[in-house]
């Protein structure tokens, strides 16, 4: 048996979304903090990502994370959040299930009834809060970065669909929210490749017309989410199909867009603060997010979500590759 790469990880599922954790064969990413981390990583070893995320190790909706040394004197363990589409600032599952394998697998010291890990991500600092009883993990709930409103009620013009309302939030990425009513579309999983058409052409449509830039991550100036709102949701319960570039749709009910979500909720006065809110996703799980506080990003108003899930350890392995791996990166099908 032979290998020129030999990469460990312990892959969880967050609501039925994967995060494949690696633990070790990386070593450590250059940069003085998590982001410049993630952009040289993008930049010069991304190639890892492919490997793992891609088929055959992968598959079309594949999703991890990749622990590192923090950058920061508060925080336990650092974080760069991989998937199919590239390279997030921050991923709510990802961040879920990486709490829960850090506890199961005893890489952090195990408080119970719970057990604190302060995480640097790429978006800044987050704080998990798992919920532990004989070892082990049963929730978690993230403290997650400040989430704000970009835009509210806005039209783009999309080709094919027309003038599409829609409002984007960041929520540790940026999210457009469209009712799925007002692009003729039912929240139905059998209509899932026209709701997944209308997605990819909505982002693009944003990001040519009038792509966002955050205030202080740099690199992050895009919109590769589309959170399509379904009929007869509101502030107490929503349910939605996210719609994520290059073509899949999260299975879980999404962290981020979830914060995000309940920023447009409370930028609308419908979601006040220290009022839970269930999100569900396109196959029926759910977190419960709440607001807790308010504050601003660069003078925009902006509120601190949490997110509770639930995540299960699924397997551990080492990956590897054959130098005649004829697919030493993957391939995307």
């Amino acid at each position: 048996m032979r290998s020129r790469r030999v990469l460990t990880a312990v892959d969880s599922h967050t609501e039925g979304m994967p995060t494949r954790v690696v633990t070790g064969g990386v070593g450590v990413i250059p940069g003085a903090t998590m982001n410049d981390k993630r952009l040289h990583f993008m930049e010069h070893m991304d190639d890892i990502r492919e490997f793992l995320m891609n088929e055959p190790r992968g598959h079309a909706a594949m999703s991890g994370s990749i622990l590192q040394p923090p950058t920061r004197d508060d925080c336990d363990w650092g974080v760069v959040y991989i998937e199919v589409s590239g390279c997030l600032p921050m991923c709510g599952h990802g961040t879920i299930g990486t709490a829960t394998v850090l506890v199961e697998t005893g890489m952090v010291e195990v408080v119970e009834p719970v057990t604190t890990i302060r995480l640097d991500t790429p978006a800044g600092l987050v704080i998990a809060r798992v919920a532990v009883t004989d070892g082990h993990a049963d929730a978690v709930t993230i403290e997650n970065v400040p989430s704000f409103v970009d835009r509210l009620d806005a039209v783009i013009s999309v080709p094919g669909l027309g003038d599409v309302p829609y409002s984007l939030a960041f929520g540790g990425n940026y999210y457009a929210m469209v009712n799925l009513d007002d692009v003729g579309l039912p929240f139905d999983r059998a209509r899932q490749q026209e709701i997944l058409d209308a997605g990819l052409k909505i982002m693009d449509a944003i990001n040519e017309q009038a792509a966002p830039q955050h205030p202080f991550i740099t690199g992050l100036d895009h919109c590769h989410h589309v959170e399509f709102i379904a009929p007869g949701s509101d502030a107490s319960h929503s349910r939605h199909a996210m719609a994520i570039h290059p073509g899949w749709f999260d299975r879980s009910p999404c962290g981020t867009g979830t914060s995000a979500r309940m920023a447009e909720l409370w930028a609308r006065s419908e979601l006040a603060l220290d009022t839970d809110f269930v999100n569900e996703s396109f196959i029926g799980s759910r977190f419960t997010g709440r607001l807790v506080a308010e504050t601003d990003v660069a003078g925009v108003p902006a509120v601190i979500p949490t997110i509770t899930g639930r995540a299960w350890v699924t397997g551990m392995g080492q990956y590897m590759l054959d130098p005649a791996d004829p697919f030493p990166t993957g391939f995307v099908f």
